[in-house]
């Protein structure tokens, strides 16, 4: 019994050096592929984010011209829209800039 424990104990190998670098560079190689595709997502949503932030202010605008006259060229502020409750502010930051009226249309600049 002995004895064969004994051999058992003998037939087992660990991980050889060169087994473990080629796993590291494996990992290596999946995390150089991984992360700019990651980053470029949070890209991505990001400038979607800051858009539909853009569109709603731009109509919560829509919404004070039809309640309070035509916005002129001087534009109306995001606080001033706050302020008439057409913008409601979640936890956060709050949203700076004017909405103008341009040829074509309302335009936001923050």
């Amino acid at each position: 019994m002995r004895n064969k424990i004994k051999q058992m104990m003998k037939k087992e190998e660990g991980f050889t050096l060169v087994e473990l670098l080629a796993v590291i560079v494996i990992l290596g190689l999946i995390v150089a592929l991984a992360v700019p595709a990651i980053g470029n997502v949070i890209t991505r949503a990001n400038n979607e984010t800051q858009a539909a932030e853009s569109a709603l202010i731009v109509d919560a605008a829509r919404l004070y011209e039809i309640e309070n006259g035509r916005i002129g060229s001087e534009g109306v502020t995001v606080e001033a829209l706050i302020n008439a409750e057409f913008l409601e502010v979640r936890d956060g930051d709050q949203p700076t800039g004017s909405v103008i009226r341009t040829n074509d249309g309302l335009s936001y600049t923050p």
